[in-house]
């Protein structure tokens, strides 16, 4: 049983910064890439950024050198530092994690129930 859990969401007014959090737990063998994807009302979840083990990061034009995705990997957890936040960030913020929970089984995406991100102008 694996479970990831984001925490950080909320309310915060134009040009303002967050910071959300993702922690994965339970029957973890390693975990390869996690990210940060959204889904603002009536459009499709778009990814926001990634993050491999290494450390290697991805992001989408929309966010490029506003957003910041780092993790933690002893604590299984990533992080998303959002700062200069504008009225089209808003949206549901979910957390991705590419899991295996044994050294012979592949790694399966896992999603957390994602967390409120509102800017208001």
């Amino acid at each position: 049983q694996v479970q990831v859990v984001e925490s950080g969401g909320g309310l915060v007014q134009f040009g303002g910064s967050l910071r959300l959090s993702c922690a994965a737990s339970g029957r973890i063998f390693s975990i390869n890439a996690m990210g940060w994807y959204r889904q603002a009302p009536g459009k499709q979840r778009e990814l926001v950024a990634t993050i491999t083990s290494g450390g290697s990061t991805n992001y989408a034009d929309s966010v490029k050198g506003r957003f910041t995705i780092s993790r933690h990997n002893a604590k299984n957890t990533v992080y998303l530092q959002m700062n200069s936040l504008k009225p089209e960030d808003t949206a549901v913020y979910y957390c991705n994690a590419a899991i295996a929970t044994t050294g012979w089984t592949p790694e399966y995406d896992y999603w957390g129930q994602g967390t409120q991100v509102t800017v208001s102008s």
